[in-house]
């Protein structure tokens, strides 16, 4: 780092996204994308927004905003556009987090909250899982301090019924419950249906994992007008023009095509039950997750030598050096044929270890 960096920052730890390979041949189950392609509307929209990208766009992203608030039955002024959900929780952070104000949240999750805490000089309070792996509601239900928690989870993957999110939300109207819902449209049940009568409560949403648009960036943030109009505030403080004219057409094209948002989240959660099915059968230990990653280990290897020997055979999975996680492996659920070549080499792998 140079000299002219604030000291405030010098220990700052920023988060580490998963390994992109510069090169091909690999089977990629590491960073929690769609193994599909964007829909053909999210294609011919993009498109047409090309011959216009000398001027620049809506800075409310007016037309993705009223789509948006259509599908979940709420107003344009709930929703937030955002360049990925992981800005949206990078504006909440801003605007509600300091060193008087922390956002609790569970110690194993999304690996940007301990970044953010810092970032914004909030302290990093944290609640332990519970032995099932799931997060403890009641904890969050106690705590005094903002609340932010992914649900699914992220690493494990268990979900929260909604009813849980709602007894946190409930529990204090002084503070602010964020819910980060990136993994949601794969087998669990959205919060979103709470904000009406929630004002404190905040759903991060993304088009990069269910919409297969990771590489476009598009997020948002659904809330009380109150909190949208707080976003905003930081927002445009930021970068107005932050979601891109080409970005938003892919999303309106995307969000348009339901019938291909069905299709690829029930062709995911199938594969998913299959890899879990599979998985067990070779011995693994499989967290009992809903997203569209399972998160598992096995007692014959550690979690880091499974994840290089996979490598070694052109698979990329996740794995965390923390000690509670280190023992795992997380795995994106790809393509079906992707799913099959993964247990046929971890299944060549584990004979390997127990010999």
């Amino acid at each position: 780092m140079s000299k002219f960096l604030l000291k405030k920052y010098a220990s700052l730890l920023p988060y580490t996204p998963g390994e992109q390979p510069k090169t091909g041949g690999y089977i990629k189950l590491n960073t929690n994308e769609s193994p599909f392609p964007p829909s053909e509307k999210a294609r011919e929209e993009y498109l047409k927004a090309f011959d216009k990208l000398n001027l620049y766009n809506d800075p409310e992203n007016g037309a993705l905003g009223a789509a948006i608030a259509k599908r979940y039955g709420l107003k344009t002024g709930n929703v937030l556009l955002t360049n990925g959900s992981d800005e949206a929780l990078a504006f909440i952070y801003m605007a509600y987090a300091d060193a008087e104000h922390p956002f609790a949240a569970p110690e194993i999750s999304y690996g940007f909250y301990p970044v953010f805490s810092q970032l914004t000089g909030a302290r990093n309070v944290t609640f332990p899982l519970k032995p099932d792996c799931s997060v403890d509601a009641d904890a969050f239900v106690k705590t005094e301090y903002n609340v932010v928690f992914a649900n699914p989870n992220a690493q494990t993957g268990t979900f929260m019924p909604v009813e849980d999110v709602e007894r946190i939300v409930a529990a204090s109207p002084e503070r602010i419950v964020a819910v980060d819902e990136a993994y949601v449209d794969f087998g669990a049940e959205s919060s979103v249906g709470l904000i009406k009568k929630y004002p404190n409560l905040i759903v991060i949403g993304t088009f990069s994992k269910s919409r297969s648009l990771a590489g476009g960036r598009i997020g948002f943030a659904l809330s009380s007008e109150e909190i949208v109009s707080d976003l905003k505030r930081i927002k445009y403080s930021f970068n107005p023009y932050n979601l891109g004219r080409a970005a938003e057409a892919a999303a309106l094209g995307a969000l348009a095509d339901e019938e291909y948002f069905s299709e690829c989240t029930a062709r995911v959660k199938q594969a998913r039950e299959f890899t879990r099915a599979e998985a067990k059968r070779l011995n693994m230990e499989v967290v009992d997750g809903k997203a569209n990653f399972l998160l598992m280990r096995s007692e014959l290897i550690d979690g880091g030598e499974l994840k290089d020997r996979l490598f070694a055979k052109k698979i990329i999975v996740r794995h965390f050096s923390t000690p509670y996680l280190s023992p795992y492996i997380r795995v994106t659920i790809g393509s079906m044929d992707e799913m099959k070549t993964f247990i046929k080499v971890l299944e060549n792998i584990l004979k390997g270890a127990a010999k």
